[in-house]
């Protein structure tokens, strides 16, 4: 599974035109996962090539009308963090603020802005640098930035996925559980363990998981006493109602497992030796909080269940929690 895996069940938008912003074989990728019409932001430059001139060596001398004129585009998507940030910034914003007609002036008064979907919010990652390296989560930034900058309002996304999300998380669980049941596993999933090395992220989504999966078992008791109590009445208008609030979950089955256990592991992002402030009244800056500006920090969400040394510790760890003796 990947950051952008849960794109699958947001099918309203598969047969519509859709932007992607990242790097790769983003034409694949997308078609992969149900879009019929992508396009890139390199064929959005070539068709139209007066859009994207900070450099001044890729500016065209000579401008040839298009044989083909792009459709309205109705939505972004943004994978991960692209090569040319000036350019993919500088088109995405077009696209928003043109309604999907990026070759048009500016239209200020049009709320809301097309959807945008968003995967892979990391601010940081770690590679062989002796320091973090940015992330996707960093170009967002600069997005948002830009587009309050300009508007004087927040820019607003449709779905935000990969970690931490809620999303990405039900998704796996959705995964997890189908595996199970192609291999034909007659007990229920009860504990899922999520392993990361990231506090504000792998850590972060999988206590809030954990979070919603109580809440929402505490839910499901009540509404089965109130059900029981009304000879069976009045249960769907729970599910109703977070439906509307979630319309993609209706690609999904609920949530079934009990508990998320959050495992953190030191050979990436994580510094054992940098503490978090649990206080949530002390000043807490992006440098300490690297999440998505759509998530709040909640010092109890990056506290770990567990903390091991690497991914070998953490497949132990678990093996051991669930008693389970590999043959």
């Amino acid at each position: 599974m990947m950051s952008h895996s849960p794109l699958r069940m947001f099918k309203r938008y598969h047969e519509k035109c859709v932007l992607v912003s990242g790097q790769g074989p983003l034409l694949d990728i997308a078609q992969d996962l149900g879009f019929c019409q992508p396009i890139t932001i390199e064929t959005l430059r070539e068709k139209h090539p007066l859009l994207d001139v900070v450099d001044h060596e890729r500016r065209p001398n000579v401008l040839y009308p298009s044989a083909v004129e792009l459709p309205k585009i109705e939505a972004v998507v943004l994978f991960g963090e692209p090569v040319r940030w000036e350019t993919n910034l500088q088109l995405i914003i077009d696209v928003l603020l043109t309604s999907g007609y990026p070759g048009n002036p500016y239209r200020h008064q049009h709320r809301p802005h097309i959807p945008v979907l968003a995967c892979n919010m990391d601010l940081m990652w770690v590679a062989e640098a002796q320091s973090p390296r940015f992330g996707h989560g960093t170009f967002m930034v600069c997005l948002e930035n830009i587009y309050k900058k300009i508007t004087g309002k927040d820019l607003k996304y449709e779905a935000l996925m990969g970690k931490p999300s809620r999303l990405t998380y039900q998704y796996a669980e959705y995964l997890i559980r189908a595996q199970a049941a192609e291999r034909h596993w007659k007990q229920p999933i009860q504990t899922l363990y999520a392993v990361g090395d990231n506090l504000m992220t792998d850590v972060y989504g999988a206590n809030l998981y954990n979070r919603y999966l109580e809440e929402n078992s505490r839910k499901g008791s009540k509404s089965r006493i109130q059900a029981k109590a009304a000879g069976g009445r009045g249960s769907a208008a729970v599910s109703q109602d977070e439906d509307i609030d979630n319309s993609w979950e209706n690609e999904l089955a609920s949530a079934a497992a009990a508990h998320c256990r959050s495992v953190l592991v030191c050979t990436g992002v994580y510094n054992p030796h940098t503490e978090v402030p649990l206080d949530s009244g002390e000043s807490l800056t992006e440098t300490v909080f690297h999440g998505h500006r759509d998530f709040r920090f909640d010092p109890g969400l990056v506290e770990p269940d567990h903390i091991v040394p690497d991914v070998d510790a953490a497949v132990d760890l678990v093996f051991q929690l669930e008693n389970f003796a590999p043959n």
